[in-house]
């Protein structure tokens, strides 16, 4: 549980205490809100050999009740966690990782959001959230056994409205500014997510591949398990609505993939869209002041409810709002926190939409509606368009006030109320190089260099990461390097790169261990000596690469986010120490090391830290590097000159993502550890 919860959480736990007494179950007494109606769907569920669900309906509404049901029968165990934290009432399953997740929806008035923008939905998209709901009830209902919180059913639309209003502002670094904020601390200048939140996209235009074909490859990093892990589906509808890709927990359609005409895939972004403004406020902290008015600070009582082993326990917490936003209360005053996309649900729309676009210039039509607040858009369609597109829902800030401090709240001048125009955003289209490609890095590294955006033409006020990346320095390095036409080969060999740059923030943190000062450390004298012969490459091939990986890992965090660099000598010695513990020596095959572990299947996976065939790991209880982060569902979408669309894909484990039993739970990871394929049948 992260720390910012904890401080918060034990405040409470002896009032919770004295008011529940003893229970050995979720004393939730509240009724389930009224499903929406119950309809008939016209919908048929058919899965490939590898487990994928192809979901065919009447309606796009069918298709998503179907979706739901075929979700449901894969990963029941993530969607009823997601609902859950939806509905306030995730640590009553999860505990006090849970109530984390409840605290922020009181927080942010998740469900409040919801429920006032619901209406400025169009009929089709509240028909396709309320079949998706309908679709979650009736598995519920049929499979009761399975659930673990009583009264979470029947769930509806504007549940599944709500999780996109939750979710949403934690990946561009809401957890950074509440954790902080809460430790009664002040948050970081920068922005971005807490952790390796990582992806690659790249696409090829038909004018400069080897064979007149557009290639696209959607290559999102995200953990391998939990409620933001990749589900592959193929969805078709009588209404049009035809579109192979992946979606998460609670996403009633495909947030990335492609339909007959063009696709795209999306990879984290790191603007600053959160602004914290310090209040003044009165003696007793009721009031705070704005343009010399004394206004009332919103207060409101809410009960998070925490599974403490056969216990459930209500932990009474208040939120509190000013005119700027969510605020928190800590020993350094009064913190108002005011967000991109604050009060909005159209990123629902939008994502639907895209879902049915049939060129370049109507997706970008809909892009230019600017309900998805964050995350880059590397795009490619038949027609040979290719872009990425640092999408951002950028707040029209006033220069002249530090908005990546804390501002100041009294005053009207520093809270703005609208957003610059789409096309204000950074964005690549069609250039001559014939190549584009993001892997969280700045925009102005997106394709040749005599293509590039100039960071000097956009303003500061709009807060644009100025970080790179080791997977950005290595692709712009092997673009640079093709000369003449881009293979499916060549494109292949650029994704699944394993090396590191030494220009990268991670070859510096290398360069910084290789300049430790090793006398009289004879040990961590041997890894430097080993890691000079290294290759700077994580294939498995040398004797280095798994010291290597482990170097590049302790300090992954930190060279991924731009915070400063720890100091290198502990870092190694913690490395040598741990690889003798486990191995007894240093020059440990990374096939032995670092392992991809899911029920029957422990293979060799090669890759490391922001490499571009990225693998992030946690420590097995036997001491190897055991993956469960970055590559995960890849797919390669290719547009022939005069011809279909045809794809292929990959997933790190396989279609069932949670049920042990199936022959589907794991049966993609040899493909996955091999670097190969499966046919996507669209």
């Amino acid at each position: 549980m992260p720390r910012w919860f904890t401080a918060l959480f034990w405040s409470s736990i002896a009032v919770a205490a004295v008011v529940v007494g003893l229970s050995t179950w979720d004393a939730f007494s509240a009724s389930p809100p009224a499903a929406d109606p119950v309809r008939v769907r016209s919908v048929k569920i058919e899965r490939d050999k590898w487990g994928v669900p192809h979901i065919h309906g009447r309606t796009d509404a069918d298709v998503g009740y179907g979706i739901a049901l075929a979700h449901a029968e894969d990963d029941f165990r993530n969607l009823e966690e997601v609902l859950a934290a939806v509905r306030g009432r995730a640590g009553a399953i999860l505990g006090e990782d849970g109530a984390k997740l409840d605290f922020a929806g009181h927080l942010l008035d998740a469900r409040g959001v919801a429920d006032r923008g619901y209406a400025s939905l169009s009929p089709a998209t509240r028909a396709l959230v309320e079949a998706y709901a309908q679709g979650l009830n009736d598995y519920a209902s049929r499979h009761t056994s399975e659930q673990r919180l009583q009264c979470l059913f029947p769930v509806t639309g504007r549940d599944i409205v709500a999780g996109f209003v939750l979710r949403s502002p934690f990946f561009f670094g809401m957890e950074r500014v509440l954790g902080p904020l809460a430790e009664g601390k002040l948050p970081p200048r920068d922005s971005g997510p807490i952790d390796e939140r990582g992806s690659n996209g790249f696409a090829v235009s038909a004018a400069r591949s080897d064979d007149a074909t557009t290639r696209l490859i959607i290559n999102s990093h995200q953990p391998w398990e939990g409620g933001v892990t990749w589900w592959e589906l193929v969805v078709h509808s009588d209404e049009g609505w035809d579109f192979a890709g992946a979606l998460f927990p609670g996403a009633p359609f495909p947030l990335l993939g492609h339909n007959k005409d063009l696709g795209w895939g999306n990879t984290v972004n790191r603007p600053d869209l959160i602004d914290v403004y310090k209040l003044t406020l009165n003696a007793d902290r009721t009031q705070y002041r704005l343009d010399g008015k004394w206004l009332p600070l919103e207060a409101r009582r809410v009960w998070l409810r925490v599974k403490f082993g056969p216990l459930v326990l209500p932990i009474p917490r208040t939120v509190y709002r000013s005119r700027h936003g969510a605020v928190i209360l800590n020993d350094l005053g009064g913190f108002a926190i005011r967000h991109a996309g604050i009060g909005e649900v159209g990123q629902v729309e939008q994502y639907y939409r895209l879902n049915k676009a049939r060129d370049f210039s109507q997706w970008q039509a809909i892009m230019a509606t600017q309900a998805v607040p964050a995350t880059n858009f590397v795009y490619a369609d038949r027609a040979g368009h290719i872009g990425m597109f640092y999408n951002a829902k950028f707040p029209d800030r006033r220069p002249g006030f530090d908005w990546k401090g804390v501002l100041p709240g009294d005053t009207s001048a520093a809270l703005w109320t609208g957003y610059l125009p789409w096309s204000a955003d950074p964005m690549v289209t069609d250039p001559k190089s014939g190549w584009v490609a993001n892997s969280n890095n700045i925009p102005w590294v997106s394709t040749a260099p005599a293509d590039n955006l100039k960071a000097s033409d956009f303003a500061p006020e709009l807060g644009i990461e100025t970080h790179t990346t080791n997977r950005m320095h290595r692709y712009a390095e092997q673009f640079a390097a093709v000369n003449g036409p881009i293979s499916r080969g060549a494109l292949l060999r650029i994704k699944f790169d394993k090396a590191y740059s030494r220009a990268s923030p991670a070859g510096k943190w290398m360069a910084a261990v290789l300049a430790v000062d090793t006398t009289g450390m004879p040990d961590l004298a041997a890894a430097q000596a080993l890691l000079r012969r290294w290759d700077w490459t994580a294939d498995g091939a040398g004797p280095a690469d798994s010291l290597a990986v482990a170097v590049m890992a302790s300090a992954g965090r930190e060279v991924y986010r731009g915070d400063p660099l720890p100091p290198a000598e502990p870092k190694l010695r913690e490395v040598v120490d741990a690889l003798k513990a486990t191995f007894g020596r240093l020059d440990v095959p990374l096939s032995d090391y670092q392992r991809l572990r899911h029920g029957p299947k422990d293979l060799p996976v090669f890759g490391g830290p922001d490499t571009l065939r990225a693998i992030y790991a946690h420590k097995g209880d036997d001491g190897r590097r055991v993956a469960d982060n970055g590559d995960g569902f890849i797919m390669l979408v290719e547009w022939p000159k005069d011809g279909a669309v045809k794809s292929r894909s990959i997933h790190q484990y396989g279609a069932a993502t949670i049920r042990r039993a199936s022959q589907h739970y794991a049966d993609q990871s040899p493909l996955f550890v091999r670097e190969e394929w499966k046919d996507v049948n669209f």
